[in-house]
């Protein structure tokens, strides 16, 4: 909770003393965050996962590019951190591109802590 402090003026006190009411404001609690993660893999092209990032995740090409190399030298990277439905349905555009294009990329979701 947080506390948001009034200062007013006892009437009945004749030497004009603050009194110091304290009244409480409910804090309104932030919804979960959710990280999307590209997983590397052994036969998605580096070119096709840079595209995935630069079109599903507003990335430039240098962005991208450097994303891209670490997914392939870590073996995943976070591409972004949204809100649960705007990271579910990037995980689901991603997964689904790469299937049309008949590439296994992976692409998760988890919850931020």
């Amino acid at each position: 909770m947080s506390f948001e402090h009034i200062l007013m003026t006892d009437e009945s006190d004749d030497e004009g003393e603050m009194d110091l009411l304290t009244k409480t404001k409910p804090k309104t609690q932030r919804p979960p965050r959710y990280k999307v993660l590209l997983l590397n893999d052994d036969y998605t092209p580096m070119e096709f996962v840079v595209m995935v990032l630069e079109r599903f995740f507003g990335m430039t090409h240098a962005q991208a590019f450097e994303i891209m190399l670490v997914v392939h030298k870590k073996g995943l990277a976070v591409v972004g951190v949204f809100s649960h439905e705007i990271a579910e349905t990037r995980v689901a555009q991603v997964m689904d591109f790469a299937r049309r294009h008949q590439h296994p990329l992976q692409c998760t979701m988890e919850k931020e802590e």
